[in-house]
């Protein structure tokens, strides 16, 4: 149903800061927008970091790119404004909880306007201040800034990757999460030895293992190589050729294939992604990517919650610790970053292997 109201739509601006991963939770929102809007640009104003999100979709014609993390916070949100009012936007979406953002929209002057209540301001000049509801998968949170917009409705990610053949008995292994997460003492994944360990134990039960990261995770695939058996054997090193992505087989066992620094950029990750009959990796962008491709994808859960970032899928498995931690999850729940002991991410590699068989 197009409401009559908007048929002149003709040019979008949406505007959600955060990570990789925010960004494509945001893709269904801007999805379920283009169905209603088929003739109107998009332009999404985003964090430098995230930009590569526009690789992944066809539905983004423009970006801005607004680097409120820097030293210069506001010069950066007066340049979106005045971004915004250069552009001749008819409408404007914008996540997040702050209750300034509601001013914010309304000095871009884009007369439809569209954000979180986060109270009497937010009511006042907003065009809709939509309720804001944490307490679900952050697909559907992001898309309920629509809800009063268009009757469409986009459950999941989507991304212009091709299915892809699946290479036969094949679990990819993604080790890493973002370096800023590392760097503000937000711990969300296993070691890197236990990573080896799981990748040893796969090969032993004849799976054919493939490796990869991004040059966020040059430090645990270092570790990585060095710590398995199978990697770091004479044989593996001795088969890889830089131009190409050699495969190692092993009599008696499984094989082993490193990608490491063959995937450029996420939308590559993505295709091998999809040839994967399964994938492991932590909370991080790449389990967002595997959703959208709709491979079986096993999730390392510790400090946060699940059920806010993976659908309730059959194809999505969160493994987690059984550490009894009475206020698991705590990351952004109740506190900024994770804590000393790390319980919830005791996770051995046999209960990582016996979850996947």
């Amino acid at each position: 149903m197009t409401y009559l109201l908007y048929n002149r739509i003709m040019n979008i601006l949406a505007i959600n800061f955060g990570g990789i991963g925010d960004e494509i939770f945001f893709l269904p929102a801007l999805i379920s927008l283009k169905k209603e809007f088929p003739e109107a640009k998009i332009t999404l104003a985003l964090e430098p970091r995230s930009k590569s999100v526009k690789d992944l979709t066809n539905i983004i014609d423009n970006l801005f790119l607004i680097d409120i993390k820097g030293k210069n916070k506001y010069l950066e949100l007066m340049k979106l404004v005045w971004l915004a009012r250069k552009g001749k936007f008819d409408m404007v979406i914008s996540s997040g909880g702050n209750k300034l953002i509601s001013l914010l929209l309304f000095m871009t002057g884009i007369k439809k306007r569209y954000g979180y209540c986060t109270g009497a301001l937010s009511e006042k000049l907003l065009t809709k201040a939509v309720p804001l509801n944490k307490n679900q998968y952050a697909c559907a949170m992001y898309h309920d800034l629509v809800k009063p917009i268009t009757n469409y409705k986009t459950y999941l990610p989507e991304i212009d990757v091709e299915p892809q053949e699946k290479i036969p008995n094949s679990v990819l292994i993604h080790p890493g999460v973002s370096k800023m997460s590392v760097q503000k003492g937000m711990i969300k994944t296993i070691s890197a030895e236990i990573w080896a360990e799981t990748i040893d134990m796969l090969v032993k039960r004849g799976k054919h293992v493939m490796l990869a990261g991004g040059p966020d995770d040059k430090e645990v695939i270092e570790i990585i190589r060095k710590t398995s058996k199978y990697i770091s054997s004479p044989e593996f090193v001795n088969s890889q050729n830089p131009l190409t992505n050699s495969t190692l087989s092993l009599d008696g066992l499984g094989e082993i294939s490193d990608y490491y620094g063959k995937t450029k950029s996420l939308k590559d990750l993505a295709v091998l992604i999809g040839k994967a009959e399964q994938f492991i990796c932590s909370d991080s962008a790449p389990l967002h990517a595997a959703v959208a491709m709709k491979t079986k994808t096993y999730v390392i859960f510790g400090p946060t919650d699940d059920k806010k970032l993976i659908p309730q899928s059959e194809l999505v498995i969160p493994i987690k610790a059984n550490d009894k931690c009475p206020i698991k999850p705590c990351l952004w729940e109740h506190r900024q970053t994770t804590c000393d002991t790390l319980d919830c991410l005791k996770i051995t590699a046999q209960d990582i292997v016996d979850k996947i068989n």
